[in-house]
């Protein structure tokens, strides 16, 4: 991948040739017009974090423009020329001011959507017409309905829309036969407290920060050290503003009342006192030996993660893994939580393949349980499932048996009728007779 790129290099012609652009944080008030001078071979623009608030009808000349993003600019009308890009599928414009789009603006190929953290309050009835959309990434907007015609999107997989107006959710929703992660939390549909209670509070000066542990959208993880009983612990302090995945206390609510199980990361309670009043819990401090288990989805995969070069397991290894997804699962699923991120890049695994289900950013808390939310999140596990499958090592007869039941297990949880599938505990069962 390309790093970034200069103006001068831009004006001065020497990016001929060139496939990717990008030209982030440079104050550009303007679309640089010597971008057209790249139409032959342009694929992907970046002007993200700049001031721009329009596009030229020119730019319809990149004819071979896949990917465009505009983040943190200025916009406020969804430009209308990008819907005539013939190839264009991949579309950001988080963080700007987009209050309209016209029918006419999607463009058809359209895979992969971010209007998060904008001023929509409807969207086109037209997206129903963009039957390749896999990915659309709503949260933050004005939003109170979604178009009857997005039924029609039948390969959607992907759909976060936390932190809007809903009161309700469209019935046609728990139809969609590829739906697997959905987030809608934050709206009013849900009328839940925004702070969780039950817990054991810390005062802020009584952790000594040791050092810092990873970085998400919502929030800082650090090491540190409870100054009382000298204990290492992890601490995430939440940033506060809306995220892809909607509300950050909407995530902190779900942990603590997820509970206690052997795959979740025990919560011993939240931050009180923060210098600058911002919310944050105390986890327990897992060992360093643990890694993800995947990588996140990139342009070419959209939905689905991508593993390390030489990534296997045999077939027990696989068998556990999934096993203990499933029954973390089914745990939270009894407590009213639908996770919302399924996926190998948020669990980690230890040496043994003990694993954890971690970064509940797009979790969804109601005080019943959802039994078509869980249907929903029973085709995620499956595509984790399907996803590690190629990575197995098969080498005795055993294990072909075992692949091929987990096969007709894995075609079950995708079925294109959600109300056809299993829920976690049926999976549940099934896989402990695998085991045995």
């Amino acid at each position: 991948m390309n790093n970034q790129h200069t103006l001068d290099q831009l004006i001065h012609g020497q990016l001929t040739g060139c496939r990717e652009l990008r030209l982030t944080h440079l104050g550009l008030t303007a679309f640089p017009i010597q971008i057209l001078k790249l139409a032959d071979t342009l694929e992907l623009l970046d002007l993200s974090g700049n001031l721009l608030t329009q596009l030229p009808n020119e730019i319809a000349q990149l004819q071979k423009l896949k990917i465009a993003f505009f983040s943190e600019n200025k916009f406020e009308i969804f430009p209308e020329v990008l819907g005539s890009l013939p190839l264009l599928e991949m579309i950001g414009f988080k963080a700007n001011f987009i209050h309209s789009i016209s029918e006419d603006a999607l463009p058809q190929r359209l895979r992969w959507l971010i209007l998060t953290q904008n001023k929509l309050s409807h969207l086109p009835k037209s997206i129903g017409n963009k039957t390749r959309l896999q990915k659309l990434m709503l949260a933050g907007n004005k939003l109170t309905a979604l178009p009857y015609e997005m039924q029609l999107c039948t390969n959607l997989e992907l759909l976060r829309i936390s932190a809007n107006q809903f009161t309700a959710l469209p019935p046609w929703i728990w139809s969609l036969p590829k739906l697997s992660w959905l987030a809608y939390a934050g709206n009013p549909m849900q009328q839940l407290d925004t702070k969780p209670h039950n817990t054991d509070s810390f005062h802020w000066d009584n952790f000594e920060i040791l050092h810092h542990l990873g970085e998400g959208a919502s929030g800082i993880i650090s090491k540190a050290k409870n100054k009382t009983t000298q204990e290492a612990v992890a601490l995430k302090i939440f940033k506060g503003d809306v995220t892809s995945d909607g509300w950050p206390y909407c995530e902190m609510q779900a942990c603590i009342h997820a509970g206690t199980h052997p795959n979740l990361i025990p919560i011993l309670g939240n931050i009180a006192a923060h210098p600058s009043g911002k919310d944050g819990l105390v986890m327990k401090l897992l060992p360093e030996t643990y890694r993800n288990l995947g990588l996140p989805p990139n342009f070419d995969t959209c939905t689905r993660d991508v593993y390390p070069t030489n990534t296997s397991f045999d077939t027990s290894t696989l068998l556990k893994i999934v096993s203990q997804i499933a029954d973390c699962c089914m745990h939270l699923h009894e407590k009213g939580i639908a996770h919302g991120d399924i996926y190998a890049h948020n669990i980690l695994l230890s040496p043994t393949y003990e694993t954890i289900l971690g970064d509940f950013g797009a979790a969804t808390w109601s005080t019943e349980t959802n039994a078509e939310h869980e249907r929903l999140e029973v085709r995620a596990w499956a595509c984790l499932l399907e996803d590690l499958l190629p990575l197995v090592q098969i080498t005795t007869d055993n294990d072909k048996n075992t692949v091929a039941i987990l096969t007709l297990i894995l075609q079950k949880c995708i079925a294109d009728q959600p109300q056809l599938r299993p829920d976690f505990r049926e999976i549940a069962i099934w896989l402990n007779k695998l085991a045995q």
